[in-house]
């Protein structure tokens, strides 16, 4: 989802020739130009790979919303040297995003270890967020979800609103009568004067926010909005009657404040517009809510109540509980806003987005501030005897990734609307999607079900990981609990695969197809031979050294947990270096390596006898990188592992 913000400099200074691309990318990072500055930094890390580099790398990433650019690129930075805590904390949040549930769990669970003190509510909203997002994905709620694929595009299409016979929406999209779009012209030089492209957002790379309309036919077209702004409009709420409309928008003012840094940077506010429908079929002059502050906080999102009279609101304004919080305001007599009302019961130390009232007394809303699947959630508050009761819609209303701006169209006989998000596997960014509960008898879900077990004993094995893909476009993964029971919702006359698999121990592996009843399958894993090598994924190590880091403790965490499920198991931990150094020092650095993980797996109350560490050096290269043979990082790295080995 996008938080609109637009951010420029004045500067004096003249960029230098010599200057280093390090340097262009932190003053694009610092006007918010992430498209940008994530291709200036991924230039500067191939020249020298730093901490710093992969840090902001990550960050950008995560601006844009890159889920698996980001969880890489914060995994690399805790490689290096001197990687705080703080990176640990992100990259168990990117994992989250990733559908990664059980091993963000252990990240969270190693930071809240590392730093201790932290808040038990701050605790509670991290791992009970990843329990939850597994349940609620094994138990999905029975409802219809679409892609509207004649509205979206590859572009972003988000926020879609009922108005007349068609919906109104917000748009990055180029229309092919739009011409004043087309130049993307970026902002390369930091010259007095250099305000933002007129047609390019450089936070993203793309153009601005526009409001767009869809007919019944599908067909687009600009909404005929007078916003006098050549930036970013974001989502409408229109009066029942449809003659006022309230929106929000980001513009150039003439009186906008800069900071006093070297680059002079100014940053613009959201702020909230309206304007009537005119008799003539035009739009009045949008009027300025008087709550605006495009110096100080941003107003967006906002809904009108079908009195007209009352508007919900969401702010960072001074004096709110977390970032954005949700407001209510009432129009007086003689037009007039009555002071913003802080909705503290809604709110928490999070971002709240896009309102939208059924009732009085029922809301829908978005929220990162509270247990859910990973970004924005949608939640459903009802009001009833003074208090507000809230509840998350559950799988797949929500996903890891943001879910956001639902609305509803029909309720006699048909539980339908819209919801936008970014989920994997859409058109573009963000996409509009249509619900429908009141079809879904005619899509009924089947089931695939069943245990996963240790062929050897016939015990049911906990922590495994069962991943499931079809033809319909699903994709899921699920981590056993005790019993080894794993659970997936299906559709008839489909086909599948699933794949069930355990450190230490060999992949299982099934297709099938579906008719109209529910399906067994379970998995019977066993045991990798003695004496064969598997491969611990993820398992890295700082340059020269040999200590353990954070994001290696969580892979050696789950042989731990095998080692003690097994106490008879005997095992080997062999580290592996690439080819690059003099063969003895190698030798001697994986030792170290081995060292240091079989110590951390005895700390966690492993008995050393039953683990040995063992280093080889580069005597066992998987490919042709020997002494002297020219070879890319990625194939080195192929021969930089550790293997665990059972010996008994």
């Amino acid at each position: 989802m996008k938080y609109i913000y637009i951010a420029f400099l004045m500067s004096f200074a003249v960029v230098s020739k010599g200057q280093y691309i390090l340097n262009q990318a932190d003053k694009q990072f610092k006007l918010y130009q992430y498209a940008k500055a994530k291709t200036l930094y991924e230039q500067a890390f191939k020249k020298k790979e730093t901490l710093y580099t992969a840090k902001q790398l990550a960050i950008s990433s995560e601006k844009n919303k890159e889920y698996e650019e980001t969880e890489k690129w914060y995994a690399k930075a805790l490689t290096f040297p001197d990687a705080g805590t703080d990176l640990l904390l992100a990259y168990a949040k990117a994992l989250q995003n990733n559908s990664k549930y059980t091993e963000a769990k252990a990240a969270y669970q190693q930071y809240i270890q590392k730093v201790g003190n932290i808040p038990i509510a701050n605790q509670d909203l991290w791992l009970k967020s990843c329990d939850s997002a597994l349940l609620w994905m094994a138990n999905p709620k029975k409802v219809n979800i679409e892609n509207i694929t004649a509205i979206n595009t590859n572009y972003t299409e988000y926020g879609a609103v009922k108005y007349k016979d068609g919906l109104v929406f917000v748009s990055d999209r180029v229309l092919p009568d739009n011409d004043t779009q087309k130049n993307k012209k970026g902002i390369l030089r930091f010259d007095k004067g250099n305000y933002p492209d007129r047609n390019y957002y450089s936070w993203t790379g793309e153009n601005y926010l526009k409001l767009l309309y869809a007919g019944k036919d599908h067909q687009i077209s600009s909404f005929p909005l007078n916003t006098e702004t050549d930036y970013h409009i974001g989502m409408p709420t229109f009066s029942k009657d449809g003659k006022e409309v309230f929106f929000s928008l980001t513009r150039i003012a003439k009186d906008l404040t800069f900071d006093k840094t070297k680059l002079r940077i100014g940053t613009v506010n959201v702020e909230i517009y309206s304007a009537r429908l005119q008799d003539d079929g035009t739009w009045t002059k949008p009027v300025a809510f008087p709550y605006n502050n495009i110096n100080a906080y941003s107003v967006g999102d906002p809904f009108l109540m079908e009195d007209g009279n009352t508007l919900y609101f969401v702010s960072d304004m001074p004096g709110g509980k977390g970032g954005l919080d949700i407001y209510k305001t009432i129009r007086n007599n003689d037009g007039t806003w009555s002071k913003p009302e802080n909705i503290e019961a809604l709110n928490t130390s999070g971002d709240e987005r896009t309102p939208y009232f059924l009732s009085e007394d029922v809301l829908y809303f978005s929220t990162n501030g509270r247990i859910g699947m990973g970004d924005l959630d949608i939640y459903k508050a009802v009001h009833r005897n003074g208090t507000w009761q809230i509840q998350n819609m559950g799988y797949p209303y929500n996903t890891p990734q943001d879910d956001f701006a639902f609305s509803v169209e029909k309720l006699t006989g048909a539980w339908s609307g819209y919801f936008s998000s970014n989920r994997m596997k859409g058109k573009g960014s963000d996409d509009i999607y249509s619900f429908n509960e009141a079809i879904v008898p005619v899509l009924q879900y089947i089931y695939v079900k069943g245990i996963v077990y240790d062929e050897r004993t016939r015990k049911p094995l906990n922590n495994a990981q069962v991943k499931i893909t079809g033809a319909d476009g699903l994709e899921k993964n699920i981590t056993t609990d005790e019993t080894g029971y794993y659970k997936f919702p299906i559709q008839e006359n489909s086909n599948y695969n699933l794949k069930a698999k355990k450190t230490l121990f060999n992949e299982g592996d099934t297709t099938f197809t579906t008719t109209n009843k529910s399906i067994d399958k379970d998995f019977f894993l066993s045991l990798i031979p003695v004496n064969k090598s598997f491969k611990v994924q993820n398992i890295y190590y700082d340059f020269d050294k040999d200590n353990i880091r954070p994001d290696a403790a969580i892979e050696l965490d789950k042989l731990v947990a095998i080692l003690k499920e097994y106490p008879e198991m005997k095992v080997e931990l062999g580290s592996h270096t690439d080819s690059r150094g003099p063969d003895i020092y190698n030798l001697d650095l994986s030792q170290r390596r081995a060292r240091s993980a079989v110590n951390y797996i005895i700390s966690k109350g492993v008995n050393k006898n039953r683990i040995t560490a063992k280093g080889y050096g580069e005597t066992q290269l998987v490919n042709k990188c020997v002494n002297g043979v020219k070879c890319t990082p990625e194939e080195h790295q192929l021969n930089r592992r550790t293997e665990i080995k059972i010996l008994e």
